[in-house]
């Protein structure tokens, strides 16, 4: 089966790696080829254009790993093209037109958007304690935030991480309905080479279904901190509650733990997990290795995933939601990273925990 991969840069050589650790883990032949502006120093075959790629190579998956501001000119090549689509979060940017593209993918025979915080085990069993015991929402709240302060790589901003947080709340939490926003306040500044006033923070209040939502969301958090909180009510009326801590300390080592508290005030636990994978040949890449294999085997074997894929559909609602808080988000004048003369960079080949 062959692999396409256009962008080779941080997030193609992180599908890289998972899709040839598939191949040697796996009975599956996998051959991988690349698209890019120039060619690496890589022995994978490249190819200068995706056209060429696509009449040439012939691949059955396309990773589409370019940066933000690209995805949307790389999936618009992707016209007419029958196999299936691994795409890179988020979807297009606020500024490219959502129904073009969507013309353009009309044909493809599968699509998944990369919210790899679902291939989690903390996740997944979450999602199996509120459907098996039936609760319902009635608060959750977020903070996702990271380092991205002179980060090398162009960026559309902080919607490309408060995306994580607001695909959580609705694959948890399936029966509360969709999310709509209700007040977004947010910064802007020149943290970022994609320009002087980009969206680095959010801090906004939802709705899903019944239930409220608060949550904060930034790319100049000094340190990676990525929780989810939830409070339930069960079938007796009783307040449940969940907090998700996601790649702490490090990345892929994700927590979970539910609880209640008795009318003295006392804590009941209910249920405590952590985990913390240390394949030497998966670090940090645990959770997109589960994704990559799960595309693998439903094209190469036809088999229906274990849990669905987020398909086009979810794609765009949630890239909708994203334009919203970047269309209606209000913020003060831009704040300033960059005082001397010269920016400094961050490497691109720095360890994969400041990148990530």
């Amino acid at each position: 089966m062959k692999i396409l991969i256009i962008g080779l840069g941080y997030a193609g050589n992180r599908y890289r790696r998972a899709f040839e650790h598939i191949a040697t883990s796996t009975s599956l032949p996998l051959s991988l080829a690349y698209v890019g502006r120039r060619q690496k120093t890589t022995e994978l075959p490249y190819f200068d254009s995706v056209g060429r790629a696509l009449q040439v190579f012939e691949p059955d998956i396309v990773v589409v790993s370019v940066n933000d501001h690209s995805h949307a000119p790389v999936l618009k090549q992707l016209a007419g093209y029958r196999g299936f689509v691994l795409c890179e979060k988020p979807l297009v940017t606020p500024d490219d037109d959502l129904d073009e593209l969507l013309g353009a993918l009309e044909q493809v025979g599968g699509f998944a958007l990369d919210l790899v915080e679902r291939y989690s085990d903390a996740t997944r069993q979450l999602r199996d304690w509120v459907e098996r015991h039936d609760w319902q929402l009635v608060r959750a709240n977020f903070h996702w935030g990271k380092d991205r302060i002179n980060d090398y790589r162009p960026t559309c901003g902080v919607t490309s991480e408060v995306i994580h947080a607001l695909d959580l709340l609705g694959w948890i939490c399936p029966r509360a309905g969709q999310l709509q926003l209700d007040g977004v306040l947010g910064v802007r500044s020149d943290f970022s080479i994609s320009g002087a006033e980009v969206l680095d923070t959010v801090q906004l209040t939802a709705s899903l279904g019944e239930a409220r939502v608060t949550g904060y969301a930034s790319f100049v958090n000094i340190v990676r901190q990525r929780t989810v909180d939830f409070s339930f009510v069960d079938r007796d009326a009783r307040l449940i509650h969940a907090r998700l801590v996601f790649d702490t300390p490090r990345w892929d080592h994700d927590q979970l733990r539910i609880w209640t508290r008795g009318a003295n005030g006392a804590e009941e636990l209910l249920h405590e997990f952590a985990t913390a994978p240390d394949e030497p040949s998966l670090d940090t890449l645990h959770k997109l290795s589960r994704l990559c294999r799960q595309v693998v085997r439903a094209v190469a074997l036809k088999e229906p995933p274990r849990q669905p894929f987020a398909g086009l559909d979810t794609a765009v609602a949630l890239q909708r939601l994203l334009n919203d808080l970047e269309t209606h988000g209000q913020t003060p004048a831009p704040a300033r990273y960059v005082h001397g003369e010269t920016r400094v960079l961050l490497a691109e080949d720095s360890d994969l925990e400041s990148l990530g």
